[in-house]
């Protein structure tokens, strides 16, 4: 007798969905073998159940009945179907259970049923057709056997089975079988390789040096003398030991050394070298080893000759096998090895995976560095990584960012080069760069569904016209695959409704179980109903010149139209969603199902899923929602459409999603661009991100895959959510995303999601998206989520994710790189042909679709000045004239043609005119602009007011007649100096006083020899005025035309150490300091946040699209600033877009204050003052001795240039007599290797002086031209020398041959990096007038320093007199080795405050009422000291004291605070300095003080 199965099995718990099913089911009887180890269930059930729900009910049974028996389950199911199905049906229905039946029973039937083509004959009849094999033939008849038991005794039918043979084809993949198998026998053969016979190596090693085993035992068989063999670095005629004797012991881990083992052996490798040359003719050399379980520093000291041929031998880089001593380091205190007895090399232990698979995947999810603190491998290589493997391709995916792109590039373009030389070698053509490898540039969004469509296909219709309300009921919820079955709808006129259309629809198709359970419609209501082809145009009819309504309109429209296409009925649907409407006229409602916004208007809805009363429902609700609509203003579908609009606040609250969006090609990944910048600028909050409304507006070029764990149908499906908005999201997509098992295991343990309890859960996850992917004929994919490049690379996240406060961090997804086989075996679960689709087919399907681009513009795009060429022409010219005269000198014509033909020819003018622009702007409003970098070189520079510095020779020029002299032996005598230094002349025709100008620089060290170099234009701007010149960029080029330079701001090592070593020690765990930095080394670089150049303005030509160059942001993404900021780090665009460099600088600012205080134009201010002159020399015209102040022999403290202790020094060796000595000092100062042990050298052994050493990169081209150097090869060398590349040996010998002398060639191989000379004139005539105002304005200096340069002034400190002021220097004398930053920035302002005082000037006590905030004053001959040089006061607490002051007398001090807002702290150490003199505490006044 039959049974219900839940009353044979009342306690089995199965999911919802399988429990409903099961309901139906009846069992008809269990059996079971006599030992109890095998239960059989037979059941019966009029719905189709499949096969793989079969296996999971036989397992929850197993599981919930018998976990600890040895018992084995198996259902046996009979069907009584609906005349629905016919033999075909079935077969669509029930094709995978079939499979998944026979790949259980034998893969050769499985395979043969699986590769067969089927075709039926009058429902009575099923054809196989299959491969003619001898296999196959052999197992037909048991494949005949199972379908027909499947098909006539399971489901009730009475066909035959008949097969039919077709000639085999030749396996598909067969040829890439054998060539994936030669692939790895190569690697194979490879790895043994570097392992060849003994006597093979034997003959093949050349003859050796002897080498020696330690410092005392000569090897014998060497036949060296004692005195060789004691230099010599080997002890071993085996080739491979690098260092001392050869050893054979086993190696130990290195993590096992814990303490003093004495002598051991480990293998690992060099990360570093690091050398310190101690006493004796002797180096220590410093390296550390790690072979990944522990690092380990080794220290070997080694002769002065023999430390070059070991560093070559051991590099970093180098596996090596390590013989020593394990010694406490006394300096260090940690645990090395010394003593050592031998190095030897070895191969590569590693263990490096290699993809042999023939047909390779595309990973198409994948992050970087740039993916804020998360991704922690570095983009380039990842791209080398893929290509080494042979992948065709690799998509960049970062959270949220695109930053990764132009590092990625730049990887593959060297990759694209090698490749193309490659083939020119071998005689071939350049490779397409469309088949060539790709990279895939795109990004994991931060996506938010903002707006369902709430009126789709306006016409201009309005409230007041006729509407169609209707609903569907489907067999499911693709309109692709799945048919209707019920259409029912109402008509709505003037508000009410007037008519009614409701039918069955016959789809011809079986109703799945899910639909029967929602709607309550069975195959018995349908099979008699007319079919849709009928049923459709009739709906379109009762629809006629209306508007259809419907809740969820997207899902029932989709149907529709997807009807009329398949029968050829044209269609231009007006839609209206009332889910869209409810939402935006009941904002305060939660959810907008139709049965919530049918309860809260009072709407009835007894039959709910059923096509009439739903459509019923819903015109009800519309029609009660119009009055609402008209009480707000909205009349029209365009009004609801607009109101319906997410704004951005609504959008920063609501959830996000990820999703991946590809770029197919330049209009793609300028639309990729754009949203990025939108995110950031408009919609940024937590995150950046980009609402689906935006997406869907720049969705052209773009494929859009549905991401991992946190998309949004992930998060549907894991959430239950309706079938209906499934299938919305599905269709949303380009292309599905599944991930391996151990991306999502962390579901497992989560509390937040009940419904992943086991790893078969993760895989059912992702087996329901391949389902998805088949139904609605969308790509899956398989990908990893790439975060790290290796397995074990993991640890570096790990630290990342605790030092940001993570709790999970120690459990790491495995979310690697990995290699097609790799992959494969993941996916395995889906079937070999399904793993293989989605790893391999897909992946490569989507990277087809995509186009090789760059990522940034190749092309040059410089702003257009209209005219600009001959603007700058005509400035140039007319400056000449009015300087030179109507004729002018030769000199001055040939310069100003010669730099205005490479100007102009080259395009650089328009660069020329923005700065002149500028510095005009800057000028005209009184502050004076210092040019930095080489512009000074530039005459035409001069010419157009850019810079102060005269590029040309030395002369004397008349301002009056124009009376000039370049060529007199007198002036002469001062080329390659400074004019000014000359001896004053009154002209010889007019008498009056001549002109000095001319700081002889040649041209080329700007514009290269050639004239072609693109130019830099650097500017220093005031401090104060520099955000008015980046403003006045946008009147130069239109508002929206200028961006601040962006910067990327990444984890520096200092922090990421802090991190390693906190994740160690909250763990208990002692690291190494040299394992901290190997780890180190994996954490750095990460990004963290973004920032902005301090000067950098980038400038977009009018008609162009920034985001055509770049995607932009606000600086560290603070909404709350206007500043807006290159998205990609300036110098991956600086070859596009032209940057102006407009810095902020403290000499123009200070230069204003002096000239405000004293009324002296600083232009005017003469370049050969003597007693400016004897600052350098002396401290004379200080009226002060050296002993006053500390003993400093020269009077430049405090002047910019020349006020470091460094550059004092530098002064008092060379003794300068005139300005070029301070130009040439100021060049030594700002170089690499140019003073220090170079030009103090020569100095000091009388080989050269201040004049004769090379100071600046200009001296070497100038002087090697003068000595007979080739002119263009006297370029090249100062061009490479500069940039510290040495000489070439063919230039030493031109350098010989003209007579250079060996101590200058000497020198220039001894640079590093060398200053411009215009760089150091424009520094040293700041420089210069401020030291005019210390001579001859000292109050105005100082108060002039101490407000602007001074940067730890402090009151308390140093304004309480002389002597307190020595007290506390020498205090901080006696604790200069433990001073903090402050106290040492506070010692450096102290000497200036110490001069002052030796020079006689005191400090004014500050006056709360007259006293400045900000800047310091001078008051009856004294220097009042502003209100910030109070320690704790800030700028803005300063400021607000001196407004509050403006308001009256105070009180008392509570008045005082209240008023000022100032702490109490504050207020009390003013107290105590006397600053608020007898102020009482509070303001209550005491009856007593009336008393007579």
């Amino acid at each position: 007798m039959s049974k219900k199965f839940f009353d044979v099995f009342p306690t089995l718990q199965l999911d919802k969905d399988n429990r409903d099913l099961f309901e139906q089911v009846m069992v008809e009887k269990i059996t079971s073998t006599k030992r109890k180890d095998f239960l059989r269930v037979y059941i019966l059930s009029e719905r189709l159940i499949q096969k793989d729900v079969i296996m999971r009910v036989e397992r929850e049974i197993k599981q919930q009945f018998f976990a600890n028996a040895s018992m084995v389950i198996k259902i046996y199911e009979k069907f009584h179907l609906s005349s629905q199905y016919n033999p075909e049906k079935l077969m669509d229905a029930y094709r995978d259970s079939i499979l998944l039946e026979l790949r259980e029973y034998s893969p050769v039937e499985y395979n043969l049923f699986k590769k067969a083509d089927i075709s039926f004959e009058q429902n009575k009849k099923v054809m196989l057709t299959v491969e003619d094999t001898v296999l196959g033939k052999g197992k037909a008849e048991e494949l005949i056997r199972i379908l027909e038991k499947v098909y006539n005794e399971r489901c009730g039918f009475s066909v035959e089975v008949v097969i039919a043979y077709k000639e085999r084809e030749e396996g598909k993949y067969r040829e890439e079988d054998e060539q994936r198998l030669a692939m790895q026998v190569a690697q194979i053969a490879a790895r043994v390789a570097p392992f060849p016979p003994m006597e093979q190596t034997m003959q093949a090693a050349p003859v050796q040096n002897p080498a020696p085993q330690s410092d005392k035992v000569p090897d014998k068989k060497a036949g060296a003398g004692k005195n060789d063999f004691k230099r010599a670095v080997k002890r071993s005629d085996n080739p491979d030991v690098l260092y001392g004797r050869d050893f054979e012991e086993e190696v130990m881990p290195i993590e096992e050394i814990i303490g003093e083992l004495g002598e051991v052996v480990i293998r690992g490798k060099v990360l570093n070298m690091d050398k310190r040359e101690i006493k004796n003719e002797r180096t220590i050399l410093i390296f550390d080893v790690t072979d990944y379980t522990d690092t380990m520093t080794i220290k070997m000291f080694a002769h002065n000759d023999q430390v070059a041929e070991i560093t070559d031998a051991i590099k970093p880089g180098t596996f090596v096998k390590i013989k020593g001593m394990t010694m406490m380091d006394k300096f260090d205190h940690e645990l090395t090895i010394g003593s050592i007895n031998g190095v030897k090399k070895i191969p590569d232990f590693t263990i490096s995976r290699m993809d042999t698979s023939v047909r390779k995947r595309v990973e198409l999810h994948c992050h970087t560095k740039m993916s804020d603190m998360d991704g922690v491998s570095e983009a380039k290589d990842i791209v080398k990584r893929a290509y080494k493997w042979g992948h065709p391709a690799i998509a960049i995916t970062d959270h949220g960012v695109v930053q990764s792109f132009p590092d990625a590039n730049h990887v593959w373009e060297d990759l694209w080069k090698e490749e193309k030389n490659k083939r020119k070698e071998a005689g071939e053509n350049d490779p397409d760069k469309q088949d060539f490898f790709k990279v895939i540039y795109g990004v994991e969004a931060y996506l938010v569904d903002d707006l369902r469509e709430i009126a789709t296909n306006d016409k201009g219709q309005d409230f007041n016209q006729d509407f169609v309300v209707f609903d569907i009921e489907t067999t499911g919820f693709s309109p692709v695959e799945n048919r209707i079955i019920e259409i029912g709808a109402v008509k709505v006129s003037q508000g009410k409704i007037v008519d009614r259309f409701s039918t069955f629809v016959n789809p011809e198709v079986p109703i799945p179980f899910e639909i029967e359970k929602l709607t309550s419609i069975t195959d018995e209501m349908v099979i008699n109903a007319e079919k849709i082809e009928t049923i459709l145009p009739q709906f379109l009819a009762f629809c006629e010149g209306c508007m259809l309504v419907a809740h969820n309109a997207s899902f029932d429209m989709s149907f529709i139209m997807e009807n009329c296409d398949r029968q050829g009925i044209a269609h231009d649907f007006t839609y209206i969603d009332t889910v869209g409407i409810a939402r935006v006229m009941l904002p305060g409602q939660a959810k907008h199902t139709l049965d919530a916004v049918a309860k809260t208007l009072g709407v009835s809805l007894e039959n709910h899923h059923r096509a009439v009363d739903d459509a019923e429902a819903t015109a009800e609700i519309f029609v009660k929602l119009i009055p609402r609509m008209e009480k707000d203003g909205i009349t029209t579908l365009a009004q609801i459409n607009e109101k319906g609009k997410a704004s951005p606040d609504i959008i920063k609250r609501l959830p996000t999603y990820h999703a991946i969006i590809l770029a197919k090609n330049n209009v793609g990944r300028m639309n990729l661009y754009r949203l990025v910048s939108q995110s950031h600028l408009t919609y940024f909050a937590r995150r950046p991100r980009i609402p689906k409304s935006l997406l869907n507006q720049y969705r052209e070029g773009l494929i859009l895959g549905s991401a991992c764990e946190a998309g949004e149908l992930y998060r549907a499906l894991l959430e239950g959510k309706a079938d209906a908005e499934i299938a919305r999201l599905v269709n949303f997509y380009d292309y599905l995303e599944i991930q391996p098992v151990g991306n999502n295991k962390f579901m497992i343990e989560s509390q937040k999601i009940p419904n992943i309890n086991s790893l078969e859960d993760i895989m059912e996850m992702n087996r329901k998206i391949v389902r998805l992917g088949e139904q609605f004929h969308k790509p899956v994919v398989a990908t990893c989520d790439v975060h790290f490049l290796n397995p074990e690379d993991e640890i570096y996240r790990r630290i990342i994710m605790a030092g940001q406060g993570f709790p999970d961090a120690d459990n790491q997804a495995p979310l690697y790189l990995r290699t097609t086989e790799e992959m494969l075996e993941e996916f395995a679960y889906l079937g070999s042909d399904k793993a293989e689709e989605v790893v391999i087919t897909n992946t490569n399907l989507i990277a087809d679709m995509i186009e090789s681009m760059s990522p940034v513009r190749p092309d040059k795009c410089p702003p257009v000045i209209e005219n600009s060429d001959q603007q700058l022409t005509d400035i140039c010219y007319n400056r000449a004239h009015e300087l030179y005269g109507e004729t002018l000198p030769k000199i001055v014509e040939e310069r100003l043609e010669k730099e205005l033909h490479s100007i102009i020819s080259n395009g650089f003018a328009v660069m020329y005119i923005i700065a002149q622009k500028l510095v005009w702007k800057s000028v005209e409003d009184g502050y004076l602009v210092g040019s930095r970098g080489s512009v000074g070189s530039s005459f035409v520079a001069n010419m157009a007011g850019i810079t102060e510095v005269n590029s040309l020779s030395p002369h004397y020029l008349c301002p009056k007649c124009h009376y000039y002299d370049f060529d007199s032996e007198e002036v002469k005598a001062y080329g390659g100096g400074a004019g000014c230094d000359m001896p004053d002349k009154n002209c010889p025709v007019c008498g009056e006083p001549l002109r000095k100008e001319g700081f002889d620089i040649p041209f080329e060290t700007f514009l290269g020899f050639k004239g072609d170099k693109e130019p830099d234009i650097d500017l220093n701007f005031s401090g104060e005025y520099q955000s008015k010149a980046h403003k006045y960029t946008e009147v130069i080029f239109g508002y929206g035309q200028t961006f601040r330079a962006g910067t990327i701001g990444t984890l520096a090592d200092k922090t990421a150490f802090g991190y390693v070593k906190n994740y160690y020690e909250e763990r208990g765990k002692h690291k190494r300091t040299c394992e901290i930095n190997r780890i180190v080394t994996g954490c750095t670089g990460i990004r963290r946040s973004t920032g902005q150049h301090p000067g950098g303005i980038v400038v977009l030509p009018v008609g162009e699209d920034i985001n055509s160059f770049t995607p932009v942001q606000h600086p560290a993404n603070d909404m709350t600033t206007e500043t807006v900021t290159t998205h990609f780090d300036y110098h991956s665009i600086d070859h596009n877009l032209l940057k102006l460099d407009i810095l902020g600088h403290d000499d123009p600012t200070m230069i204003r204050m002096l000239q405000d205080m004293t009324g002296i134009d600083p232009v005017t201010i003469p370049l050969d003052d003597k007693q400016v002159m004897s600052l350098f020399q002396s401290t004379e015209a200080l009226g002060i001795t050296p002993d006053q102040i500390g003993g400093c022999k020269v009077g430049s403290l405090g002047i910019p240039e020349f006020g470091t202790d460094f550059v004092i020094q530098m002064v008092v060796d060379t003794k300068p007599q005139c300005f070029t000595d301070l130009v040439r000092i100021s060049g030594l100062s700002h170089g690499t290797d140019v003073w220090l042990g170079n030009a103090q050298t020569l100095i000091e052994e009388g080989k050269a002086t201040i004049s004769t050493a090379i100071c600046c990169r200009d001296d070497i081209m100038n002087y090697l031209i003068q000595t007979g150097v080739d002119p263009s090869l006297s370029f090249t060398i100062m061009e490479s020398v500069r940039k510290g590349k040495g000489l070439k040996p063919e230039w030493e010998e031109a350098m010989k041959e003209a007579g250079v002398p060996d101590w200058y060639i000497w020198s220039c191989k001894k640079i590093k990096y060398m200053f411009p000379k215009a760089h150091a004139a424009a520094y040293v005539m700041m420089a210069w007038r401020i030291a005019y105002c210390k001579v001859n304005y000292p109050l105005a200096y100082y108060a002039a320093y101490f407000s602007i340069r001074a940067s730890a002034f402090s009151y308390e400190l140093m304004c309480q007199g002389q002597r307190h002021l020595e007290n506390v220097m020498a205090d901080y004398k006696r604790r200069s080795d433990t001073l903090s930053k402050k106290e040492q920035d506070a010692y450096k302002d102290m000497k200036i405050v110490q001069e002052m005082y030796a020079r006689g000037f005191t400090f004014e006590p500050i006056d709360i009422f007259t006293a400045q905030s900000r800047l310091f004053q001078v008051v009856d001959g004294k220097l009042m000291p502003s209100l910030n040089s109070i320690d704790g006061l800030g700028e803005k607490a300063a400021d607000a004291i001196v407004e509050a002051a403006k308001d009256g007398p105070f009180l008392s001090k509570d008045d005082f605070r209240q008023r000022t807002k100032a702490s109490k702290t504050i207020v009390d150490l003013m107290a105590s300095l006397g600053l608020l003199g007898n102020l009482p505490e509070s303001n209550q006044i005491s009856l007593f003080d009336f008393v007579m």
